[in-house]
């Protein structure tokens, strides 16, 4: 078993708190989560997969935004219950971070069809993920891949360090949502179809009276992202202003 060090638990330790207090819905925790994870595990690609296994349907959020994209993605579903830690982590139920390399050589894995007609595609050589949620029917995992060098035994010993407080607060941020209802569920189906899932979520957190800010931190981008967004909701929306985007919402919003 990895021997981890001082530096490791204070990066561990920095980490969570990174999450934690951006962790108020799934959505939000998963950017957090995706920003945060390449400091502590270099890696070039980050994902967090909610995967319905049932149907083989997925939401991601990922980082860099544009790396993976809607044609790779559906490359990657042809292949998703063959993939060597979809099996693992959902069918076999093993626990903590794995590796590929912990299920087959790097040579043999260069034979497969997933790696070829994907992997090979979006340039990644290497993959390790961390479950954070297992159940009968979803898998839900932080993807880290990287090109030529391998994850470690250091990696995947650190990344199983947080991985009990990550999936706390996954579990913590699903349940607020269910609470107070998604953001996107609380948006008329017209707007919810208009607008991208972050535009939904920055609108959603406007209409609770955040300002900025407090909705970068919540969202785990910058405020100058958020204002971003905002200009694309309020064309979208037809609208100028804050206040005038949140009545163009109560408006639309169905009246029992």
């Amino acid at each position: 078993m990895e021997t981890l060090g001082e530096r490791d638990l204070r990066a561990g330790l920095q980490l969570l708190r990174e999450v934690g207090v951006c962790a108020g819905d799934w959505r939000s925790f998963a950017t957090a989560g995706v920003r945060a994870l390449p400091s502590l595990v270099a890696c070039e690609i980050i994902t967090l997969s909610v995967c319905d296994l049932r149907s083989g349907r997925r939401q991601v959020i990922g980082a860099p935004d544009c790396a993976i994209g809607v044609q790779d993605r559906a490359c990657f579903d042809r292949f998703f219950a063959e993939h060597p830690l979809v099996r693992y982590h959902a069918f076999e139920r093993g626990q903590g971070a794995r590796r590929v390399s912990d299920s087959q050589s790097f040579a043999s894995f260069r034979e497969t069809a997933l790696y070829n007609e994907y992997y090979r595609r979006i340039r990644i050589d290497h993959v390790v993920a961390l479950p954070i949620e297992v159940d009968a029917g979803t898998l839900v995992s932080f993807v880290l891949n990287r090109s030529r060098r391998d994850f470690s035994d250091r990696d995947r010993a650190v990344l199983d360090l947080v991985r009990v407080n990550l999936a706390q607060m996954y579990r913590h941020a699903r349940a607020l949502e269910a609470l107070r209802g998604s953001p996107v569920a609380a948006l008329p189906d017209s707007m919810a179809a208009t607008l991208t899932p972050r535009e939904c979520d920055v609108l959603h957190w406007l209409r609770a009276g955040k300002t900025d800010r407090d909705i970068g931190t919540l969202l785990g981008c910058s405020h100058r992202t958020v204002q971003k967004h905002l200009q694309r909701v309020y064309t979208k929306l037809g609208v100028e202003t804050r206040t005038a985007a949140v009545m163009r919402m109560q408006q639309q919003a169905p009246h029992h």
